[in-house]
């Protein structure tokens, strides 16, 4: 954005009035990287957004800029040159995005390097953030078991090991296999910001394993012992006789990795009923109903007893 009229700095920058130096400089960080021409490559709209941020960070950076902007308001080119007139970037002269805004930092107001580590007494240039992060997704599987996966940071293959236990949120350090800056040799470190794939059957809920179990309604009257399911095989369970749907079975140690040890596998039932039934099955429902109702026995009896008000 460039020209003369005049322009909100601190709401192009999300800032209330009157924010900070640093506040400044965080939220200029945070919208030029949202907005870079190369996490939006080809995107008109963002470069220009782009260039607004720089031109509102190149003001309120700067005390003498800032005390004239919020001296003279909407007037305030009017009291000296604007600053956006000309703005332009090469954004193809920089190695790496945290080596773009290390230098923009620079020029708009942050330490600059050049002229001031080399006389006493004069601050010196703190060293660039060259970490980065990126997004890693793994299958349930991958994270319950602990994998091995090949990636390619930065034109280099590189072998990471998942620890089983990993869960969204959870983040790996790949250390010195971040960002480069040319001038010195530094490297940063890489983030990997896990992202875990969902199951079909298996939810994890904080260190909870879950799934439903379904019965049939002789398996949930009668109850029992069953073989049933698990991340890691079969397992034999006993199933009390008449429970209902919504009741949960719990399995100790048999649920999601910790640091240490095992969480618990929680089992719900969910009592299925058949949507068909061959005649054999259909006349012993039959009989089973004959059979309870001679024995007056009525599942809605203390609905009929006390649902009337």
């Amino acid at each position: 954005m460039a020209g003369g009229g005049y322009r909100d700095y601190f709401k192009v920058l999300e800032l209330e009035r009157g924010a900070d130096a640093d506040a400044v400089k965080k939220a200029f960080r945070r919208l030029a990287r949202q907005y870079h021409p190369d996490v939006n490559p080809g995107d008109a709209s963002a470069e220009a957004r782009f260039k607004e941020i720089s031109e509102a960070y190149e003001v309120l950076s700067d005390p003498e800029k800032r005390q004239r902007y919020e001296q003279f308001g909407q007037y305030w080119n009017q009291a000296g040159a604007a600053p956006g007139a000309g703005f332009d970037v090469d954004f193809g002269r920089y190695g790496n995005f945290d080596d773009f805004i290390n230098d923009l930092l620079g020029r708009f107001g942050g330490p600059a390097g050049f002229g001031m580590g080399g006389f006493p007494g004069a601050g010196s240039t703190p060293s660039p953030n060259l970490d980065a992060s990126a997004n890693l997704k793994v299958s349930f599987a991958e994270a319950f078991r602990g994998c091995e996966r090949s990636l390619q940071v930065n034109q280099e293959k590189v072998q990471v090991r998942i620890p089983a236990g990993v869960r969204t949120g959870s983040r790996l350090r790949l250390k010195g296999k971040g960002n480069l800056q040319p001038s010195s040799g530094r490297r940063g470190d890489l983030y990997l910001n896990i992202q875990l794939d969902n199951h079909p059957v298996w939810e994890l809920e904080g260190d909870l394993m879950r799934a439903d179990l379904p019965l049939s309604p002789e398996e949930a009257i009668l109850g029992g012992e069953l073989i049933v399911p698990t991340p890691d095989g079969e397992a034999l369970i006993t199933v009390p006789a008449g429970i209902n749907s919504g009741r949960s079975l719990r399995l100790k140690g048999k649920g999601w990795p910790l640091r240490q040890g095992r969480g618990d596998l929680l089992l719900t039932i969910q009592v299925q009923i058949p949507s068909e039934l061959n005649p054999e099955e259909k006349r012993i429902y039959e009989q089973l109903r004959q059979l309870r109702q001679s024995l007056k026995l009525n599942p809605r009896d203390q609905l009929v007893a006390n649902g009337v008000l």
